[in-house]
């Protein structure tokens, strides 16, 4: 699908006048709202914006302070997977027990 955008000339001359890609820079800013909105996955908005691997999308979404959806539950259900791979502390230490809350 193809959108198009009508900006006045005089406008798109001033968002232009930094030298970036203004459709480049329209193509972001809907990806970025629409992956905040949670309307987009994060594979969905790699491959709308081109980016061939995660470290590329996360780097992209750490320069516009968008922080991954993280939960406690994921962190548990990550320690838990480790645990039976054999990494970490065994389940009885109390610090490997309890999340900390953030």
């Amino acid at each position: 699908m193809k959108v198009t955008l009508h900006i006045p000339d005089d406008v798109a001359e001033r968002l232009s006048a930094s030298g970036s890609d203004l459709s480049r820079r329209a193509l972001e800013a809907f990806s970025l709202e629409e992956y905040k909105a949670g309307r987009l996955t994060e594979a969905q908005l790699r491959q709308l914006l081109g980016l061939q691997t995660r470290d590329a999308l996360d780097g992209f979404l750490k320069a516009h302070e968008v922080w991954l959806n993280y939960t406690k539950e994921d962190l548990e259900r990550e320690r838990a997977a480790l645990r039976r791979l054999g990494f970490g502390r065994p389940a009885t230490d109390p610090a490997w027990v309890e999340a900390p809350d953030f």
